[in-house]
């Protein structure tokens, strides 16, 4: 077994940023590039596949040669057991991706899991871990893939408890991201939301997809409710960035600030700094 740790694959500020690009925020793309962003969705028909041996190969890019061999082994010992054993061996595979924080083999190893284990449980952390892929990679191949299962994953979990928030907020976010009808994404959100006003994840993810459309005065009442309930430096940075979208430079530079207050990231730090230098221009 793998001890538990965790890596920083990529920076603060990088993951940021490319979350923001990827939602085409005014000020980070060109105008041409505004134009139609809110209807575009990956084309399903053309969506690659994306197998467990890939996934696994990617993982290990970034390892270290002992975390490296400790999974290569676990993979042997798979490919040499046998009925019950089999199972043993793929949950200790997806705990050992969960312990170096690669959810993109641990989404495979926890689907395997939920097909033999039919439960809530196991069908949302499967859910989690392909969403969780999804956002972290840069691959727009791969990207409709993961998301595609991140929704299927969601609706299996849903069929066990219709009534969670977390898997519908999940699905949500899934179906405005190209695994289904984007309008239905945001009902399932606003459905949540009328539940639990102060739900975070909910309140997050339609505080993005406001800034997605532009409607910067609905994303900072959605992140404001975010970070009254949680100092956390991804709100406070999509909140700086409303703001400044806005015209509302105090206030931006304000919740930037707060941003790298919180990160203690020193390339988000150095952002904000450039960031605050620019607006104060």
């Amino acid at each position: 077994m793998l001890k538990k740790q965790q890596f920083l694959v990529i920076s603060i500020v990088a993951i940021l940023m490319a979350i923001l690009l990827s939602l085409n925020i005014k000020g980070l793309v060109k105008p041409s590039e505004e134009k139609g962003a809110i209807n575009e969705q990956p084309d399903v028909a053309k969506t690659a596949t994306y197998s467990i041996e890939q996934a696994s190969v990617d993982g290990k890019i970034d390892l270290n040669a002992n975390l490296t061999q400790q999974i290569k082994d676990l993979e042997i010992s798979l490919q040499q057991a046998s009925g019950t054993e089999k199972l043993a061996v793929q949950k200790q595979l997806a705990q050992s991706w969960d312990d170096v924080n690669k959810p993109a083999p641990a989404s495979f190893y926890y689907e395997i899991i939920a097909q033999k284990e039919n439960n809530f449980n196991n069908w949302l952390k499967t859910a989690d871990r392909f969403s969780e892929a999804y956002h972290n990679t840069q691959d727009s191949v791969v990207k409709p893939f993961l998301v595609q299962k991140a929704g299927a994953a969601y609706q299996k979990a849903i069929e066990f408890n219709k009534n969670s928030l977390d898997a519908r907020t999940g699905l949500g976010v899934a179906y405005v991201n190209g695994s289904g009808s984007p309008m239905q994404g945001i009902q399932l959100l606003l459905g949540v939301v009328k539940e639990d006003p102060e739900n975070i994840n909910a309140n997050l993810n339609l505080g993005l997809f406001s800034m997605k459309s532009g409607q910067y005065d609905k994303a900072i009442a959605r992140f404001r409710t975010v970070v009254a309930q949680n100092n956390d430096p991804e709100a406070w940075f999509y909140l700086a960035s409303s703001y400044e979208n806005l015209g509302k430079i105090d206030d931006a530079i304000a919740s930037y600030i707060k941003t790298k207050e919180l990160a203690a990231d020193p390339s988000l730090g150095q952002f904000v700094d450039r960031k605050i230098k620019e607006l104060k221009k």
